[in-house]
Order: structure tokens, then sequence, then C-alpha cells
């Protein structure tokens, strides 16, 4: 059984009560991990530190910034064997997959990087002859990102690889159904030493999430959320962004492109 601990301001915490909850294996009904289960305190503390690590993440050399996201590809890459065994036990999913999941999710990372230089403004024209007016895109501070479990490592590392590029932190709300595969995503990232609080990974009890997401989304310093789920879930999402005025991008409800039919003989 792997213990998994919530991510916040570089540092692996317990719950601030204590709590946890079990993941239990869908082909060995064996308890597989165990997890702290945040409590809003802790989604508070997780948005505080990414917060805090905004300035300086921001205030980055883009090139510096695409160095230490390289790094984070490398070290993806490094633990594909940690990825698969966990993933496997957690999920029920084939190795191959997962190992699918790690090699295109350290591309992405990878391609975020090569981003960090290639962020532009813009010029507009102006009705005062001799004069210029500009737009320049900076980064906004903090991004919540929830990701599924049904491919954990690509869908998980895609909610946090561009909003890192740009200068952005980010708290990352793991699925109930892997958590320690998604908190493995957070321990790569701050391995590759981009800075205590830049990515914080928050784990919560299935019964917990209304809440816990509700929190998250409501808190002031959060100023994007980026969800990937079920369209059911997703409504639910959209409109919290909505109530608490926050942008929001969501897919929602992807489905296998194939159809299969009987066809009578």
């Amino acid at each position: 059984m792997r213990k998994v601990s919530l991510l916040i301001a570089g540092q692996d915490r317990a719950a601030s009560n204590g709590a946890t909850f079990d993941r239990i294996s869908p082909v060995t009904s064996q308890v597989v991990s165990r997890s702290a289960a945040a409590t809003f305190e802790d989604a508070d503390s997780s948005v505080n530190a990414a917060h805090a690590a905004f300035a300086a993440w921001a205030g980055l050399a883009p090139t510096e910034r695409r160095r230490r996201l390289l790094k984070a590809a490398d070290l993806l890459e490094q633990r594909t064997a940690e990825f698969v065994e966990i993933g496997t036990l957690e999920t029920g999913a084939k190795p191959d997959w997962y190992g699918f999941n790690v090699m295109l999710a350290a591309g992405m990372l990878r391609e975020a990087a090569s981003m960090t230089t290639q962020i532009t403004g813009d010029l507009i024209p102006s009705d005062i002859p001799g004069n210029l007016c500009m737009a320049v895109r900076q980064p906004c501070g903090v991004v919540l990102g929830i990701a599924p479990w049904n491919a954990p490592v690509i869908l998980g590392v895609r909610a946090l690889a561009m909003p890192l590029a740009c200068g952005n932190t980010v708290v990352f709300k793991a699925s109930e159904m892997c958590l320690a595969v998604h908190r493995l995503i957070g321990t790569v990232l701050q391995e590759a030493e981009l800075g205590d609080g830049v990515i914080n990974v928050v784990l919560n009890a299935p019964a917990d999430a209304p809440a816990i997401v509700e929190r998250l989304i409501a808190h002031p310093a959060v100023r994007r959320v980026n969800f990937t789920g079920s369209t059911s879930v997703g409504r639910i999402v959209g409109q919290l962004a909505a109530k608490y005025l926050k942008p929001a991008l969501l897919e929602l409800g992807g489905k296998a492109p194939m159809m299969f039919w009987t066809m009578p003989i």
C-alpha cells in the first residue's frame, strides 16, 4: 500500500485534520493507496502557496522556465516504470497504456517548454497620429487544473504544462480514482526545481469533492479553471466558475470515435 500526501509549498503534508481515505484496486480489491483527504484549510493553503510563488515564477526568464520544463520531461520519462506500477494497480489499465501516457505527457512538457519564448503581443492601430497601441500578454496568476483518471498522466500534465510555460502557478486537484499517479506528477515537477509552490497537488475523499472544488474555485487568488471530465460534472464546474466570475476551459464527455452495431444476417 502506498501512502500519498498533499503537495503544498514544496512540502509533503498530511491533511490538516489527519483524515485519509483508501483507493481500492478494481483488479485485486486490495487497498492500493491511502491518501490524505484535504480540508478547506488545505485547499486554501494550496492556493495561497501558489499565489506566493507566482511573482518569482512569472519573473523568470523564458529560457529558464524552458530549461526547468525540459528537465521535468526527462524526469517524467525516467519514472515510467513507477507510473506503470502505480497506475495499473489504481485503475486496472494495461501497462502499455501507462507507458504511452508517460511518453505523450513528456512530449507535452517539451512542447510547452518550446512555447516560453513564443508568447507575443499585438500592435493595435491608433487614431492618434504618430502613435502605436501595444498589447502585452502577461501571466494571470494561479490556475486550477482538474483532470480525470482515464488517461491520467496525459490529461494531468496537459492541465499544467502550458499554464506553467506561460508563467502561471498551478493548483492541481487530483482525481479520486488515481491519486498516487497524479501526485507523482507533482513530485516530478517539484524535483525539476520549478520552485516551492509553483505546483501544488490537492487530494480529496470522493464525498468531499463538490465542496473542495467549490472552495478552490471561489478562492480570490484563483484566476483560471481548467477541467477535463464528464459533461455532468463539467456543467457544475462551469456554473461555479460563472458564479465566481472565473474564466473556465472545459473539455467534456469525450468518447471513442467508433460505433459498433450488429447487422442481421
